[in-house]
């Protein structure tokens, strides 16, 4: 497993661009996001396969496949989740 690349980044796009108009994550490098002064989400590849490391109990990081689009709508719906409880 490691850390995402530029080109892992590029496929996703879509997901980043989506992720930077949620309220009250920010981005700190691409890719990277905190929620409020805490690192919240980061993004990792394996071969084709790209997963996030979220951290939705705001404790531990939880591994989220994110490879296609149905992936990433889950952990978009999650995302939401957490901040509305946040």
């Amino acid at each position: 497993m490691r850390h995402a690349t530029d080109a892992d980044l590029d496929r996703l796009e879509p997901l980043l661009e989506v992720l930077r108009g949620r309220d009250g994550l920010r981005e700190r490098r691409r890719g990277n996001f905190l929620l409020r002064s805490r690192a919240f989400l980061h993004f990792h590849g394996h071969g084709d396969e790209l997963y996030a490391d979220v951290r939705l109990d705001g404790v531990d990081f939880e591994r989220r496949n994110v490879t296609t689009a149905t992936d990433q709508a889950r952990l978009l719906d999650e995302i939401d989740a957490c901040l509305d409880g946040s």
